[in-house]
């Protein structure tokens, strides 16, 4: 006997999922279980996190989305009860269904977005294969159906879904959280099973972990919706029944039909897609008339610029040679081609652009074609920490623009490769712990003045990066005094704990430039379905996806703050990040001068550089005068290893000659680019 969750939402679940990805696989684990679903309302932003948390605990991950369906046409933008859309569980089954679930997911943001993104039972027709499919929730149309007695559409429906996904790939879902309304659907469910054959499937709407949870889950919802939890006409849930429950728990739900539960094991079995890891899908350089190899037109372009760069050092066309080598060796000839071509548009065109940071500032081909003003060999900078033979992973170069014209960039990729190959990149915003506990304590009720008085006692500023409520408590002697001695205050800071980290809003509510503004390229002649991870439309109404989604069309847009990192690269596709910054200051730090440093005088005035601009690196700046002069792409490094080392960087010296000393500094372990 066993038993498999097949209707979980993790915390991207924006609205009220409070399951954390990192804790879900584990608690499966520990109730015994081998595989575990994740089924996200209407979108799939945490399926590669999920996946690999898995992984890691030794439980099949299934892949899957809680859908929504338009009565009619996803194309209806109709108010009214009568156009209410209902859910439906999709599972992906093999890659073909992954494929499917990706069109279906991004049609739904790109053609369906009306309050939610909802795609409609036409295209289901079009994009059934590879997916199983349950009949879904209390608010699926053949559940709805069965409480308004209607059984006969009830009946309708489900055959048409039997009829669609095949005998052995759709399943009546049938439910007990102890709601009044989900017992009568079960009855009309277990019904339909014995007039039609159609097998039942038994599953838990789990939104959190334990039943304890239910309370975090209830602020959750709070926070989301504006709302506090002492109102009454309010969303919330009518029981706490609504976790992960244990094998005896389920089946206790339903005691005389003990199929349901064994067919959930016989649909985990049946689910066999697994992420594709390491395997890239580049996009291919539109080469100039007249040149009809990639790697030739690479060469011509860097020996261009070593001319020009290296006039009085030959020695140096050894490791121009040897990156070139590497570059090809690796497949990333068109990514540089590509990469230069947007940037040495953007100077073609006015457009200020930085002297270039990170590791690629340490390459002589970046340097050649004037990706970077750094110079390398100067500065002593290594080429194995951008790229590496022995490490093979997709190059990532950190790029500045003026942030009133990145636009522009953004919009020649998508002329160039076509919109439906370029997207941009969206991630979320969390909650911060000071955050957490002002949400929180608006949500209790409790007043401005008081809630205030506790965040504040958070530390914030340099070395409170990343701060936890938890190190909090460890730090401040008045946070903790209050924690102790105050019983509101303590039920403040220990609800805050819960939810801190979480996805704070969805992303079509972030607007604004996102500070990397990372852009995909996909591969030319790939289709949206086929790029591997779903898109998400700006102009539905969203504002791009998470790093587990890709936006079409990029436009410069996005939210700061964490996400499912390397989602993408994972999954194969390549990335350049347009990063932005006031345009005065990218002028300052790229005048022509020969290593583009920050001019005398200016000290601290690189605020609108990416990240540069947070108080502690302007301090760092203001009060270390770069001497030698050293490229502002250089400094970020500087300062954390100085940060990470646990001197104050305000008050660490700098060494007072040898410019290479600081920049050997980067082969330490945790120095970052």
């Amino acid at each position: 006997m066993s038993f498999v969750h097949l209707h979980v939402h993790t915390e991207y679940s924006l609205l009220d999922g409070a399951c954390r990805i990192d804790k879900i696989a584990k608690r499966a684990k520990e109730l015994g279980q081998t595989a575990l679903a994740v089924t996200d309302h209407g979108v799939m932003y945490g399926a590669v996190a999920f996946y690999k948390a898995c992984l890691a605990e030794g439980i099949k991950p299934i892949i899957g989305c809680e859908v929504y369906v338009a009565p009619k046409s996803r194309f209806d933008r109709l108010p009214g009860p009568e156009n209410k859309y209902s859910h439906l569980i999709l599972l992906c089954r093999n890659e073909t269904g992954y494929r499917n679930l990706c069109y279906l997911v991004s049609a739904g943001f790109t053609e369906g977005y009306y309050v939610r993104p909802r795609i409609d039972w036409a295209l289901l027709h079009e994009h059934a294969e590879g997916l199983i499919c349950l009949s879904g929730c209390l608010a699926g149309e053949i559940p709805q159906a069965l409480i308004h007695g209607d059984y006969e559409a009830a009946k309708a429906r489900a055959l048409d879904l039997r009829g669609l996904f095949g005998e052995e790939n759709f399943y009546l879902e049938i439910q007990n959280h102890g709601i009044p309304e989900e017992a009568e659907a079960a009855r009309g469910l277990i019904r339909l099973s014995k007039e039609t054959g159609i097998p039942l499937a038994l599953t838990n709407d789990a939104h959190y972990l334990e039943k304890e949870d239910a309370k975090y889950q209830d602020v959750l919802m709070c926070i989301q919706t504006g709302k506090t939890v002492d109102e009454k006409n309010r969303m919330r849930f009518e029981t706490q029944e609504f976790y992960l429950k244990d094998e005896q728990q389920m089946r206790a739900l339903f005691p005389d039909y003990p199929e349901a539960a064994d067919n959930t094991v016989r649909i985990a079995e049946r689910c066999a897609y697994d992420f594709e890891f390491g395997h890239y899908h580049l996009p291919r350089f539109k080469l100039p008339e007249g040149e009809t190899d990639s790697d030739a037109y690479l060469r011509k372009l860097c020996e261009q610029g070593f001319r020009e760069r290296f006039p009085e050092n030959p020695e140096v066309h050894k490791q121009l040679e040897y990156e070139l080598g590497v570059i090809e060796t690796m497949g990333f000839v068109d990514y540089f081609l590509i990469v230069q071509d947007f940037i040495n548009y953007a100077k073609r065109n006015g457009i200020p652009v930085g002297p270039g940071r990170g590791s690629a500032a340490g390459s002589v081909v970046s340097y050649c074609l004037h990706i970077t003003d750094v110079n390398p060999i100067r500065y002593s900078l290594f080429f194995e920490r951008f790229l590496n033979p022995e490490r093979v992973s997709m190059p990532d170069i950190d790029v500045d623009f003026c942030v009133n014209r990145r636009g522009e960039v953004i919009d020649y990729v998508n002329r160039l490769y076509g919109s439906d190959h370029v997207a941009q990149i969206v991630t979320f915003g969390t909650m911060a712990a000071r955050a957490a506990v002002r949400d929180v304590g608006r949500v209790l009720d409790m007043s401005y003045a008081d809630t205030d008085a506790v965040a504040k006692q958070v530390p914030s500023g340099p070395g409170a990066l990343n701060m936890t409520l938890d190190e909090a408590l460890q730090l401040s002697k008045p946070l903790k005094e209050m924690y102790e001695q105050k019983e509101d205050v303590h039920r403040l800071i220990d609800t805050a704990k819960a939810l801190e980290g979480m996805p704070r809003l969805h992303p079509r509510r972030r607007r604004g430039p996102h500070g990397k503004a990372g852009v995909r390229i996909c591969a030319a002649g790939q289709e949206r379905r086929e790029r591997g991870l779903p898109v998400h439309d700006d102009d539905a109404g969203g504002a791009g996806p998470s790093q587990d989604g890709l936006s079409r069309p990029a436009q410069p847009h996005g939210s700061g703050g964490r996400g499912q990192a390397g989602a993408p690269e994972r999954a194969g596709l390549s990335r350049g990040k347009f990063a932005g910054g006031r345009p005065g200051d990218l002028r300052d730090a790229g005048r022509r001068q020969d290593h583009r440093r920050v001019p005398a005088g200016k000290r601290g005035h690189d605020g609108g550089l990416h990240r540069h601009q947070g108080q502690e690196h302007r301090g760092y700046h203001r009060y270390h005068r770069p001497l030698p002069p050293r490229p502002h792409g250089l400094h970020s490094p500087l300062y954390r290893v100085v940060a990470a080392s646990g001197e104050d960087p305000l008050q660490a010296r700098e060494p007072a000659a040898d410019p290479g000393r600081d920049l050997r500094l980067h082969r330490l372990p945790g120095a970052g680019h």
